[in-house]
């Protein structure tokens, strides 16, 4: 089995897999998200309980950030990697069998915290490779990471739509269990970053957020700008169920496929980070967010206006997503995974704000709250870029 050293290179094949393994782990926590209105009908819940499976998934995500992936310098990396698998297989397989909302939401939860293994796959392209491919591996692992994202929102609305929800996600227990054995063939181990405890650990997590502006107002405007992106994805399907759509779960999925966008501009844009600046990637993502959100109110009704605004968001989302990660993990090299648990606990915080807030407009007014949300959040991400100076 290879052994890698930091800043030394990644075989091209470990690092295709990990891009590989990055989208079909992610694509967890997005298999719900055309399917909330089946899964409303056959449990019997209302538009808010069903729309609470989004959220307490992202939540989940976030909390396996926060108190996992900071693991990744203390134990072995494959060790948690390992795990974390297992119990996604348990918890995919939880929610195919549940009749409760209280048990699809408890296992949603779980599913979310051990769906984190991408982030344990960041740190590791920004810390074993070259100096100057540090940028582009990330976007590469990066790009399996979105295309797992828009596939996931593809194949969940058709099995949904022909076969059923519950299929859909017995299909993902036995992908995780696939996975699993190419992880336990593939990844090496890999020594850790950090000697001590983990109280010790994480009481380095805390004084880095306090002493790295940087990573703070990256964390925050990146975290604003998921927020907004998860708003159209987390009450699509209601959108597309009303008129003058009527449309299934399948029309839903299948509008994931405007985010291969989103997908080729990250796999490119690692190179150019470098040249035009995290602070001006950022304002040209909040920007292009904000248009977006514009498209989607003014052209309300119409499949185009969707379309170009989903392929806008997504473009947006991963301006601000690559240039602050990678600015994240560079700013403290020999502790990647704890900066990535900052990036990526507030982000995924933001993406379950996001998704509250506009589950909250739909119920107020409509589409149009839900527009209203999207691009507040997206204005409140420029705000802090311009009153910065990262």
């Amino acid at each position: 089995m290879i052994e890698l050293q930091p800043d030394k290179g990644i075989p091209r094949r470990l690092l295709f897999m990990m891009a590989a393994m990055a989208g079909l782990t992610v694509a967890n926590l997005y298999y719900n998200q055309p399917l909330l209105e089946l899964m409303r009908a056959d449990i019997g819940m209302g538009e808010v309980e069903a729309n609470m499976v989004t959220v307490v998934t992202q939540a989940g995500y976030a909390l396996g950030l926060c108190l996992i992936i900071p693991l990744g310098d203390l134990w072995s990396r494959r060790r948690i990697i390992v795990t974390c698998m297992v119990g996604a297989a348990l918890m995919t397989a939880a929610i195919a069998t549940a009749t409760e909302a209280w048990v699809l939401w408890a296992a949603s939860l779980v599913m979310g915290a051990c769906s984190v293994v991408p982030q344990l796959f960041m740190p590791m392209a920004g810390q074993y490779s070259r100096p100057a491919d540090k940028a582009r591996n990330i976007g590469c692992v990066l790009s399996g990471l979105l295309c797992g994202i828009l596939a996931s929102r593809v194949v969940s609305g058709m099995v949904g739509q022909w076969l059923g929800w519950r299929t859909m996600f017995a299909v993902a227990s036995v992908a995780m269990v696939a996975s699993l054995a190419v992880i336990l063939a593939m990844m090496p181990a890999m020594k850790p970053n950090f000697s001590g405890s983990w109280a010790q650990l994480m009481a380095s997590v805390g004084r880095m957020v306090a002493g790295s502006g940087r990573i703070r107002v990256c964390s925050v405007r990146a975290a604003l700008g998921f927020g907004s992106m998860l708003s159209v994805w987390s009450c699509m399907a209601f959108r597309l169920a009303a008129e003058p759509f009527c449309a299934g779960a399948d029309v839903v999925g299948a509008l994931g496929l405007c985010g291969v966008a989103g997908a080729m501009v990250a796999g490119g844009m690692g190179r150019l980070v470098g040249r035009f600046g995290v602070r001006r990637f950022s304002v040209a993502g909040a920007v292009v967010l904000m248009g977006a959100w514009a498209v989607a109110w003014g052209f309300d009704g119409t499949y185009a206006g969707l379309v170009v605004a989903i392929i806008l968001i997504d473009i947006g989302l991963q301006c601000l997503q690559l240039s602050n990660q990678s600015a994240c993990m560079i700013e403290v090299p020999d502790a990647a995974n704890r900066a990535n648990t900052i990036f990526m606990t507030t982000y995924f915080v933001g993406g379950a704000m996001g998704t509250m807030l506009s589950a909250l407009g739909w119920n107020m007014a409509g589409w149009a709250g839900v527009c209203a949300v999207g691009a507040l959040l997206a204005a409140a991400s420029l705000v802090v870029t311009l009153c910065s100076r990262y």
